[in-house]
């Protein structure tokens, strides 16, 4: 079993650059529509000596298709999204003859973060989604917002000095009736 998946949140370094792919104009005759841009996660964490400091790491997104139609439409350097995908690496020879390799995300999913106003091209609706639903969401019909994932609420307890534990808050137990007994 192998498992190659990317989740990143983080701000966009650059505007989408979008091409069409197999002879296609402007996505006409079929030609696959493929949109590549930055996207930066900053980790922020204190020093032996206390101080705060930062480690940006950029990341090249691959979006195609669909995705490439969001990012086309909605997304623009600064804008913060949420990405889905796996990672990819390639390689070509330069023109002096050197073989490189460059690593790349290639997006199953795209969610859009943050507030309207922090995005330049707000006319996405806020958590617009587009791919692969993100982990805990599930996919909603064209024009509605995606349901959101609602954690679980853990069960209130407080101590219970008889039993020397704690217990669910709320009504004691049943004594008499013994399927009540639970420990939990």
């Amino acid at each position: 079993m192998s498992l190659n998946k990317v989740m990143l949140i983080g701000n966009v370094g650059r505007d989408p650059e979008v091409r069409y792919l197999d002879g296609g104009a402007q996505g006409a005759n079929g030609g696959a529509k493929v949109a590549t841009f930055t996207l930066a996660t900053t980790e922020r964490y204190r020093d032996r000596n206390g101080e705060l400091r930062e480690n940006t790491e950029w990341h090249n997104i691959v979006a195609w298709r669909n995705s490439a139609d969001l990012a086309e439409k909605y997304i623009r350097k600064g804008s913060q999204v949420y990405i889905e995908g796996k990672l990819r690496t390639r390689s070509w020879t330069d023109q002096s003859g050197q073989k490189r390799y460059t690593t790349e995300v290639t997006v199953d999913g795209i969610q859009l973060l943050g507030r309207k106003s922090d995005n330049p091209a707000s006319e996405a609706p806020a958590g617009a989604t587009y791919g692969a639903a993100p982990a805990g969401q599930t996919s909603a019909p064209a024009g509605q917002a995606p349901a959101t994932y609602a954690a679980p609420v853990a069960p209130a307890y407080k101590a219970d000095p008889a039993a020397g534990s704690f217990r669910p808050a709320g009504p004691a137990p049943d004594a008499d009736n013994p399927a009540d007994d639970l420990p939990f």
